[in-house]
């Protein structure tokens, strides 16, 4: 079961590097600087974690769990700037493509920053159980 979990991990965040990639490159969304330090936060995962399943290191969750709770919080910034909770005044998208547009809305809800905290949200959760799990 603690394989599943890392292995589960791991594909939610490939998943997410290659959909983050697919709205940039194909759909042509241009990622404002929140979604580029979210980006940071994913990407390595996707080439840390395999490395823990041959052969199964449950230690991965203590040293890779810090990327996904910063990128949950730069993630939860960036959904309450979407949703208008956070004043103009400390916006940190100044130039360039601003933080607060939406591009993606997807069933009245489902924005790319939503997207990301959800992501987040699960790979903090097995990471957590798979620490729990791994020290018994």
């Amino acid at each position: 079961m603690i394989w599943a979990c890392i292995f589960i991990s791991w594909l939610i965040a490939v998943i997410s590097m290659l959909g983050s990639l697919f709205f940039s490159e194909v759909m042509g969304v241009t990622p404002c600087v929140l979604c580029w330090y979210q980006r940071i936060a994913i990407y390595p995962l996707v080439f840390i974690l395999p490395i823990a399943l041959f052969p199964l290191d449950t230690k991965v969750a203590k040293y890779v769990l810090p990327l996904p709770i910063i990128g949950w919080f730069i993630a939860l910034f960036h959904v309450a700037l979407t949703n208008g909770y956070i004043p103009k005044s400390i916006q940190p998208c100044s130039k360039g493509v601003p933080c607060s547009e939406i591009s993606i809305n997807w069933l009245g809800f489902l924005t790319i920053p939503m997207m990301s905290l959800i992501s987040f949200s699960v790979i903090i959760a097995l990471l957590v159980w798979v620490m729990k799990k791994g020290t018994q």
